[in-house]
């Protein structure tokens, strides 16, 4: 798999890859309630959609170049896994513990997968899918707080495999809005071997490292990586320039990071936040996750592979 990247790196041209270039092929398998991503065959992640227990879309079983296992293994397994959270952190997800005073990330309220807007569709070193969900009310099996449609891409990138985040809200009735909490936004709660209590390692694009230095702080990305397999992995979340507010960081040394647009309060940086979204509005939020393996001698430079994330959307 290294090699194949290698040649990924080879065949970039403006940015893009070359049609005939020998390149990893994503392809995307639908099952009920779920879609399977696999790069070359191998598996890379399952995207979840029906779930009586997770009432929210989920990617679960998150996998680097190579096979490593970079989210917690779903559900959590006894003795080899802290068994926190278990169902508010099952790999990598996007939820809100407050809209419009309904929380969607304790799973008390539900998202409710409408339609694919884009059908899974693979191909060489990328492949892409877009969904319709609706926001349901706390405790109402019909009336919506929002709307979204979200697009997610998967791209063969040098640095590894980059999964492209880009979700837009828009106003199910009247106006709604996100409210101020710490459990708000894109989060991934990584691999039990590279958590910092087992010795791995959170690190911001200023350079502020674990728990005590960068929770509630502000970054363009965040890594979580550690050793794997005999490697060194990790998952870097980044935040799109283009989103309404920087995204602080919800970083805890057991294995969860959220990159967090909405708490400024819970973060200590001022008045609560509120951000509104009246009818004929929208808020987009983009990120990406880059998924990474490497031997422990050749880290990846994460500051170069947002600057690649830059690019690609840019596309």
């Amino acid at each position: 798999m290294v090699m194949r990247t290698a040649l990924v790196a080879l065949s970039l041209v403006s940015g893009a890859l070359c049609a005939n270039a020998d390149v990893p092929q994503v392809a995307f398998t639908q099952q009920p309630g779920k879609v399977l991503v696999t790069i070359a065959g191998q598996p890379v992640a399952t995207y979840v959609y029906a779930d009586e227990e997770i009432t929210r879309p989920y990617f679960a079983h998150v996998r680097a170049p190579g096979g490593v296992q970079v989210t917690r293994n779903h559900p959590p397994i006894e003795g080899k896994d802290p068994t926190d959270h278990a169902t508010y952190h099952p790999g990598i997800w996007l939820a809100f513990g407050d809209i419009s005073g309904s929380d969607y990330w304790r799973n008390r309220a539900r998202v409710v997968h409408r339609e694919f807007v884009e059908e899974p569709v693979g191909g060489p070193g990328k492949g892409t899918f877009a969904v319709r969900n609706t926001y349901l009310v706390e405790g109402d099996a019909e009336k919506a707080n929002c709307r979204e449609v979200c697009r997610y891409t998967i791209v063969v990138r040098p640095s590894g495999y980059l999964l492209i985040w880009d979700s837009t809200f828009s106003a199910a009735e009247g106006e709604f809005y996100f409210g101020d909490q710490e459990e708000m936004g894109l989060g991934v709660r990584v691999a039990s071997p590279i958590m910092v209590k087992a010795g791995g390692t959170i690190l911001d694009a200023p350079g502020r490292k674990n728990e005590r230095e960068v929770w509630g702080n502000q970054a363009a990305w965040c890594d979580y990586s550690g050793t794997s397999g005999g490697q060194h992995v990790g998952v870097t979340l980044m935040a799109h320039p283009g989103n309404f507010r920087p995204s602080w960081l919800h970083a805890r040394d057991y294995g969860l990071l959220v990159a967090n647009p909405f708490g400024r309060k819970a973060f200590r940086q001022g008045d609560p936040s509120k951000a509104v979204v009246k009818p004929g509005e929208h808020l987009r939020l983009r990120y990406g996750v880059l998924l990474h393996a490497a031997p422990a001698e050749k880290k990846p430079d994460l500051a170069a592979a947002y600057a690649d994330f830059l690019r690609v959307v840019a596309e």
